[in-house]
């Protein structure tokens, strides 16, 4: 019977055991007989019940050994609940009875439960009692009794066992305890492949310790140890992490050779390396050498190849391979990038009918790519839909407005999730960024997050910081500015670019001389942003030397490709100084040609340096970039109203009326201090009677004029 079950011939094993019982009756049947039938009867309930009436009638059932049989009988097959019935049944159990039930468990905290009641009852554990209880002990509350545990294998002199060490150096590397696994593993005597395995899955998993886990590897191999697909797939992950592409490519060689390089987790890893490393054809290669491919290996692929992910996926349902919502992100991500809107909409539609959409990730990412195509309708609709919304919902929405110019939007979104969820870092760095671009909404309300946010204890984070300083930047509170900046304990790279940016918004050109000094100092590299505010402060200032040596360091030192912002920046530059043909050589250096904004600028300077001709050239380009625009008009009409040529003024004017172009209207902002919730502030323009209390507010406005003029009289006298 034995050897038909080692041989999983386990009907015949059956077939035997009924034959000796019908020839011989009971008198060639023991104890020992029947515990085996038992084995046999696995995935066989039906003949496991008769089994077992026969143990109960023949009275086989009081043996130790036939009871322990039947209970593991019974947790293998599902019917842990008779199992139990038997074990309270038996008079006498031993250390085998209670590891049976004990390896019967399905709920962690029942099994520790039932372990400590062994310990109270003085059970003696052995190595099987030790390895099956800390295989309970890797979830969130098992920790500490695992620990305890240890502690009873060192008092018992079972920490040389090799199943114990291994159950231990996975306990340690579940819970990112890796110097307590190393130790384990080290004092190990004897090691097999899955003691060199765990320890290898503890150090991969962690990700601080590439150079150990390749070290390791290596000493595997010169013990002897064969690796298996489980060493290996550890190996490359590390590669992957790391950017280690020659060393990947030397355990890609060594998987083919030791059977494995057809693998299907190995070959993923592969490919998921050679794709960090940005050999993009190698993980094809990998991928076309698969004989057997799963969710994991297409959607790595769709996310990998972009450009073709709709013809993959096409590709995966034809392969018979079913998406999960990780292959439904990087789809979208890739519709996202190719800006493919009405694919975008047809994958929608999939995902509604598949049942994804409730999947709060491709919810997310379904919402993240409406705002990309400007559909915010689209994203708030796929909100609203979702019957559970975490942080990164809001999050998502509240950045979509953001990145739409739609501020207030977002502002109404982010008041909203105050009442639902507790806003993170990103939360802040969202609503702040809208705040300090609408010129419409109360700086109120940006200090009102402000002090929600240090309620939080969240303005030590760098994003958050970063946000702040770009806030009060933009929207003129240079002093709070300063002052968060002082207390920036890491500033990034962004928060010295903010304050930077907020002081050249100032005209403090001093000032961003020396901080942009000083982030050099400090080793942190400037970015295109930085370079775009420094040529900015250069150009107010009137610095065009030292406008010329920063544009030379951004494209030769620090390898910034110039903008059209960064070209419109120079052309002003050179524009204010009145060095107009500088100027416009390099307005036709612009790659894309020349920019709508660096234009215009031009026209303004050979409008104040009164150079006609340049300034015809430029409107004519303005115009027919931009027939509808007002600003192009206006400042050719200036131009030859300072030349004193008033005929060419009314013709650009006449043209204007019959172009139907009608000069924008320049609002100013007032902050009125509402205290009835309003997002907004108070806009007006010139001659604006909209407001309802406009009489007072001119009168008051001229009564402020005639106290400035008694000032005035009174100065002069002094």
């Amino acid at each position: 019977m034995l050897t038909y079950i080692r041989q999983n011939l386990v009907y015949r094993a059956l077939n035997v055991f009924k034959a000796e019982l019908q020839s011989n009756d009971l008198d060639g049947i023991d104890e020992d007989a029947v515990a085996i039938a038992f084995k046999a009867c696995r995935g066989d309930p039906k003949a496991g019940a008769m089994l077992h009436s026969f143990a109960v009638s023949s009275g086989f059932i009081h043996y130790r050994s036939v009871s322990n049989s039947l209970m593991s009988f019974y947790c293998k097959s599902g019917q842990f609940d008779r199992a139990l019935r038997i074990f309270s049944s038996m008079n006498d159990p031993d250390t085998v009875s209670y590891n049976t039930v004990l390896l019967g468990f399905q709920n962690s905290d029942d099994a520790l439960c039932f372990a400590a009641d062994m310990n109270a009852k003085g059970v003696v554990f052995d190595p099987v009692t030790y390895t099956t209880a800390l295989s309970f002990c890797l979830d969130d509350k098992g920790f500490l009794f695992g620990f305890q545990l240890h502690s009873n294998i060192v008092k018992s002199g079972l920490k040389c066992e090799v199943f114990i060490g291994n159950a231990l150096i996975t306990l340690y590397s579940r819970w990112g305890r890796i110097i307590e696994a190393e130790r384990v593993f080290h004092e190990m005597p004897t090691k097999d492949s899955v003691s060199w395995n765990a320890i290898l899955c503890g150090y991969s998993q962690d990700g601080r310790y590439g150079l150990e886990t390749i070290c390791t590897f290596c000493a595997m191999l010169r013990h002897n140890v064969k690796p298996d697909n489980v060493s290996i797939t550890a190996a490359i992950s590390v590669c992957g992490h790391d950017r280690l592409l020659e060393m990947g490519r030397l355990l890609h060689g060594l998987s083919v050779k030791a059977g494995y390089g057809a693998h299907c987790a190995v070959c993923n890893l592969l490919m998921s390396t050679y794709a960090k490393c940005e050999e993009n054809e190698d993980a094809k290669l990998v991928f076309q050498t698969m004989s057997e491919r799963n969710v994991v290996s297409w959607t790595t692929m769709i996310s990998v190849f972009q450009e073709h992910a709709l013809s993959l996926f096409h590709d995966m349902r034809i392969d018979e391979v079913y998406p999960n919502e990780v292959t439904f992100i990087g789809l979208l991500h890739a519709i996202t990038h190719g800006d493919l809107f009405n694919e975008g909409r047809m994958i929608h539609g999939f995902c509604l009918k598949t049942g994804f959409v409730s999947k709060l990730n491709v919810s997310n990412s379904l919402i993240t790519m409406y705002a990309k195509f400007e559909a915010m309708g689209d994203s708030q609709k796929v909100f609203e839909e979702l019957q559970n919304r975490d942080t990164v919902s809001w999050n998502t929405l509240i950045s979509g407005y953001d990145q739409n110019k739609m501020y207030q939007e977002a502002l109404e979104v982010f008041c909203s999730a105050l009442s639902e969820t507790v806003p993170n870092e990103y939360t802040f760095g969202s609503v702040l960024s809208a705040i300090g671009s609408a010129e419409a909404i109360s700086l109120r309300h940006g200090q009102a997050c402000h002090s929600h946010l240090l309620k939080l204890g969240l303005n030590s984070d760098a994003v958050v910081s970063a946000a702040l300083l770009d806030m009060y930047g933009k929207r003129g509170s240079l002093c709070e500015s300063k002052r968060i900046f002082k207390d920036t304990v890491q500033r990034t790279q962004f928060a010295w670019t903010a304050i930077i940016s907020a002081h050249a918004r100032h005209g403090d050109y001093d000032s961003v001389m020396h901080i942009f000094n000083e982030m050099g100092n400090k080793g942190v590299k400037p970015d295109s942003i930085t370079f775009l505010s420094m040529l900015t402060a250069c150009g107010r200032k009137g610095m065009v030397d030292m406008g010329r040596q920063i544009w030379d360091s951004m494209i030769k030192d620090n390898l910034v490709e110039p903008s059209a912002e960064h070209y419109s920046c120079m052309v002003d530059m050179l524009g204010r100084s009145g060095r107009l043909k500088e100027a416009e050589e390099l307005l036709h250096q612009i790659p894309e040609g020349p920019s709508f904004s660096a234009l215009q600028s031009l026209l303004g300077s050979c409008r104040t340096h009164g150079d006609m001709e340049m300034g015809q050239r430029m409107a004519n380009a303005l115009i027919e970039m931009e027939p509808t625009e007002s600003g192009s008009y206006v400042l050719m009409s200036n131009l030859y109203a300072v030349n004193g040529d008033w005929e060419k003024v009314a013709i650009l004017r006449r043209k204007m009326r019959d172009s139907r172009v009608k000069k924008e209207v320049g609002f100013s902002w007032v902050d009125v201090g509402n205290t009835d919730g309003s997002l907004s502030m108070h806009g007006f323009s010139s001659d604006d009677t909209s407001h309802p209390r406009s009489e007072e507010i001119c009168y008051m406005a001229g009564w402020l004029g005639l106290e400035m003029k008694v000032f005035e009289k009174d100065e002069e006298l002094l």
